[in-house]
């Protein structure tokens, strides 16, 4: 009797939690009983430090966000995790569970896939891909305002001509450029190939953000950055950076557009590495959650605010992808670079 009455009990119970939607609800598979609304603070997960060009895209998104009531009222934390590299900021969204996935989001750009690819386990289908919102390019820019202390400064090289620091690596004299992870260092192997020279004649120094290599720049330790538009506006218009080489098939407009292309300044072809930008979440986020940041981001794509003062001020090139599209992009992307690259 005792054992007829506990096989009850289960059963009851069993029952109880189907009614109630069963577990987390959580994943891939989905089984939420309805659409998803945020109900408190989301987390938005920026592997890049303060002030790169990944955080002023993760903060941009969060503000038309928030001021387009698009989260129910809620408020988005943007938390910088450099650690790492940033892979354990992606590792930490990659494995985290059911539950609070739902809450966390997380920048995830070309140059933050190709490291991870490189260096972990992770691959695209570790995250959910909600969105890509745009497309980035690069230039080099110089300070020639700085304290400088490279040998390229002090053999009075001239920082405003790209041309000629080449001539002077390839006789001898070192020159040092700074930049971010991922793709900056993709562009910037590029370009040394393209030019003919070596690491041991045009060293690359390698930074947290953007907003670091440009601060390095500043303070005179490197002899150029790698920067897109975004992160180094601000101080092409204050006129400590000068914008010397555009790393893309044609001149940037605004004050960007004196900066001549690879082909312009000698016998060589464009050097370009076209940068996407999206948004990702934890694998365990639910079906109902995904569907609706895709749809919000969709939504921050169509406004006049994301166009004017984040695609047109920092000449990106408008892409939005939803979570289905996205997710086919990244993955084809990921598979590419990693033949490319004889990653396994």
């Amino acid at each position: 009797m005792k054992k007829l009455m506990a096989l009850t009990l289960a059963a009851l119970m069993l029952l109880a939690l189907t009614a109630c939607g069963g577990g987390s609800g959580g994943g891939k598979s989905g089984g939420d009983s309805g659409p998803f609304t945020p109900t408190k603070t989301v987390t938005w997960t920026c592997t890049s430090s303060a002030g790169g060009g990944s955080d002023i895209f993760s903060r941009k998104i969060s503000e038309i966000m928030t001021n387009e009531g698009l989260v129910n009222g809620q408020t988005i934390v943007v938390s910088n995790e450099t650690d790492g590299a940033g892979e354990i900021g992606r590792n930490k969204i990659a494995t985290m569970k059911a539950g609070d996935a739902d809450y966390n989001l997380l920048t995830f750009n070309s140059g933050d896939l190709m490291p991870m690819v490189q260096n972990t386990k992770n691959r695209a289908a570790n995250f959910r891909i909600l969105a890509i919102m745009a497309v980035d390019k690069q230039l080099l820019f110089s300070c020639p305002g700085s304290d400088s202390k490279t040998d390229y400064a002090k053999a009075g090289g001239d920082q405003n001509d790209f041309a000629a620091a080449i001539e002077a690596a390839k006789n001898g004299t070192f020159v040092v450029i700074g930049g971010s992870k991922g793709d900056d260092i993709t562009t910037y192997n590029k370009l040394l190939a393209e030019v003919g020279l070596t690491e041991a004649q045009m060293s690359y120094i390698t930074y947290d953000s953007t907003g670091d290599a440009i601060t390095a720049a500043l303070g005179g330790n490197v002899d150029f950055v790698i920067s897109k538009p975004a992160a180094a506006s601000q101080y092409v218009e204050s006129g400590d950076l000068n914008p010397v080489l555009a790393l893309a098939t044609e001149r940037y407009s605004g004050n960007l557009a004196d900066a001549p292309t690879l082909s312009e300044i000698g016998d060589y072809e464009n050097v370009e590495v076209p940068v996407w930008r999206g948004v990702a979440a934890p694998a365990s986020m639910s079906d109902a959650a995904v569907a609706f940041w895709s749809e919000a981001l969709g939504k921050v794509a169509g406004t006049e605010v994301w166009h004017k003062e984040y695609l047109e001020l920092n000449q990106l090139l408008d892409q939005y992808m939803d979570t289905a599209a996205a997710t086919t992009y990244v993955t084809e992307y990921e598979a590419d670079y990693m033949a490319e690259n004889g990653i396994s």
